[in-house]
């Protein structure tokens, strides 16, 4: 084959720092704007980023040449610098170190989009920790060792 084909949609997750609710409703659209941004300096394009105050959710479609943990990594690298640079709150923002990265099908993308676009009505019975313990069991893994 002469070409080379990839098309890999990355349904992430993570929270801020120590879980705290630092999105707060004013900048929630400004935050996820500079992490859309991000993602797409990056060359992956975003289908939607929701989440609540305290995480995001974010679905993209990863860049060949990137891997997960490096476009992850500098995506919530320059949103917080970013945020802290634009004086948006008055403490310091910063994300938690970890996240969760899954592979989403394509006959899936729909069910996936929606299910991030309605988080805020997802989150009236389910908290954060209960969901994202949810997708690590769902994904069959072991989260005794969570930080």
């Amino acid at each position: 084959m002469s070409h080379s084909f990839n098309k890999l949609w990355i349904h992430a997750i993570w929270a801020t720092k120590l879980r705290e609710s630092l999105i707060h409703p004013e900048i929630e659209k400004t935050i996820h704007q500079f992490l859309y941004d991000e993602f797409k300096d990056l060359g992956c394009p975003v289908k939607i980023i929701n989440g609540m105050p305290d995480h995001v959710h974010c679905l993209f479609l990863l860049n060949p040449q990137k891997s997960i943990a490096e476009v992850i990594k500098t995506v919530k690298g320059v949103s917080s610098h970013i945020v802290n640079q634009s004086n948006l709150m008055s403490g310091k923002f910063a994300w938690q170190t970890g996240y969760a990265a899954f592979s989403v099908s394509e006959s899936q993308l729909e069910k996936i989009y929606f299910y991030i676009k309605n988080q805020k009505e997802h989150h009236l019975h389910k908290n954060f920790i209960d969901e994202y313990e949810g997708f690590l069991k769902k994904y069959g893994f072991d989260n005794n060792n969570e930080e």
